[in-house]
């Protein structure tokens, strides 16, 4: 069982006080972002900025304990409820260590004791004492993350936000040769695109550009809108530095909390959008030209191109569509027959086809398998539950065959990955209607996903954080293999994220506190 404050056994303020004299002033108490909102420390236009900006990344981002899924934060302390309830942290972390660079350390240096601490890394430091404490860690970049797996009770963080190294360089071994890229563990994607214009390369990031590369991304598969070129971000995946439960550095590779990857030409970029929607047409032939996308969908893809797509009960959008070294007249090519489509059933459609001479220029502009459809009807008996269905195509089939790693192998024959919305309120009078959309999600959304999907799976960084059978869902038949591997370097399981490899060995109570199943 692992200690929360309330506990006799929580350290005491001078033990606090001694980490934070060994980590030079690093250590960071949690103030939650929505204080400010709540007496006796209101304010009345700190609050209003905070109302109008908590649906945005930036703001959260750039604190080390907030999260961007409202549902993990647990009204704690949000801008939204009375200015008299108490600001409490409830499942934000109690404190964060903000970590330096760990280029000092050495592969293969063990952990030593705190007194010894001056040539060892922050991240260290924050593993011994809350190992020797019992105390629950979290790992943390920006707070961008669907299960909540940045944040929890009690819990002693590592921040790694500010650690953004960033270095060109080349790579030769027997599986690659050519250009690559290391990084620490706090770039995001906005700073690997610009890094890499200005080198005249590219690298793999997130469709939303505030997402941290090194951390859940990359581990967790990672698609992007190259996809399609170059496959997954783990299939670009060269080199990491680790640091274990035990605190020693080591370097994982094919033959380092660094990540070292693959970097690529950079090239002209074709894009487009599509939009329509249900006015000026009837249900059912909206619907239909709906099918006729996914009907039309592996062409579009297998030409070359990645998408995201969102549909409602009301509208469709592609936004975008990016297809890597080619022109404007490229896509207007792969699309034309199924815009042509949309005229032959009246549909009114608006489009833009779009061409770059770099992939960041379109990256900077968002900022400011299988032939065989089988899911018509259940997608729209799902989006008309009020649920918005987001679509990202993409083929990596070939990807697949070119590397050594765990990716789910359902990533090889899929076409779409789905992942669905349903809509949020930051009303508090609306949260049970929050709490019950959940289980919507979780009993009845996703079981009609799954069957008609059998044998398929879900991309673990955008699914659902109460997913049964989620080894088999998230991991495949690799599962076992990464078991061995948790139980060879972390028999303890001192490293814990919902749904993770090993996290069943944990079970985590409605207070936060983790006990051993």
């Amino acid at each position: 069982m692992q200690v929360l404050p309330t506990d006799p056994c929580w350290p005491s303020e001078t033990e606090w006080n001694a980490l934070n004299t060994t980590l030079g002033g690093l250590l960071i108490a949690t103030v939650p972002l929505g204080q400010p909102c709540h007496d006796p420390d209101f304010n009345n236009g700190t609050c209003e900025y905070l109302q109008d900006q908590w649906q945005f990344p930036s703001i959260h981002m750039n604190s080390s304990s907030s999260v961007m899924a409202p549902y993990f934060a647990n009204r704690s302390c949000d801008p939204f409820t009375a200015e008299s309830k108490p600001c409490k942290l409830g499942n934000y972390v109690h404190y964060a260590v903000e970590a330096e660079s760990a280029a000092d350390v050495e592969c293969g240096q063990p952990l030593r004791d705190l007194s010894g601490l001056p040539t060892l890394t922050d991240v260290v430091a924050a593993i011994k004492f809350a190992k020797s404490h019992n105390i629950r860690f979290v790992i943390r970049n920006t707070g961008h993350d669907y299960l909540g797996r940045s944040t929890g009770a009690g819990a002693l963080s590592v921040w790694t936000h500010h650690m953004k190294n960033i270095t060109f360089k080349t790579w030769n071994d027997k599986y690659y040769q050519g250009n690559a890229v290391k990084m620490a563990a706090g770039v995001q994607g906005f700073d690997l695109l610009s890094a890499g214009h200005a080198h005249g390369q590219l690298a793999l990031t997130g469709s939303c550009p505030t997402v941290g590369v090194a951390g859940g991304y990359s581990q967790g598969g990672g698609h992007s809108a190259l996809s399609t070129s170059f496959g997954l971000s783990a299939d670009n995946t060269l080199e990491w530095e680790i640091v274990t439960a035990d605190g020693e550095l080591i370097t994982a590779n094919s033959n380092e909390q660094h990540l070292t990857v693959r970097t690529h030409p950079d090239s002209f970029v074709g894009g487009a959008t599509l939009q329509f929607n249900s006015s000026g047409t009837s249900i059912d032939n909206f619907y239909a030209a709906i099918d006729a996308f996914h009907a039309a969908l592996p062409d579009i893809v297998n030409n070359g191109t990645m998408l995201i797509y969102h549909i409602t009960s009301t509208s469709f959008q592609i936004t975008p569509l990016t297809a890597y070294n080619k022109t404007a007249a490229e896509v207007q090519r792969i699309l034309f027959p199924y815009l042509s489509i949309l005229q032959s059933m009246n549909i009114t459609y608006t489009s833009t086809v779009t061409q770059s001479d770099n992939y960041y220029r379109p990256l900077q502009h968002i900022l400011g398998t299988t032939a065989r459809w089988t899911c018509p009807a259940t997608a729209r008996s799902i989006i008309e539950k009020n649920v918005t269905w987001v679509g990202v195509a993409t083929n990596v089939s070939s990807f697949g065959t070119q590397s050594q790693n765990s990716v789910l192998p359902a990533w090889r024959d899929a076409l779409i990955h789905a992942f669905l919305f349903t809509p949020w309120s930051f009303d508090p009078t609306e949260w049970d209607q929050m709490l019950a959309n959940q289980l919507l999600m979780t009993d009845t959304l996703i079981p009609a996903i799954e069957a008609v999907t059998p044998g398929s799976g879900a991309y673990m960084n955008e699914a659902d954080f109460r997913q049964p059978n989620f080894q088999t869902v998230f991991f495949g038949n690799n599962y076992d293999a990464l078991l061995k591997i948790k139980r060879k370097y972390d028999p303890d399981f001192f490293f814990y994220a919902t749904k993770a490899v090993g996290s069943e060995t944990w079970t985590v109570s409605n207070d936060g506190r983790m006990c051993k199943a």
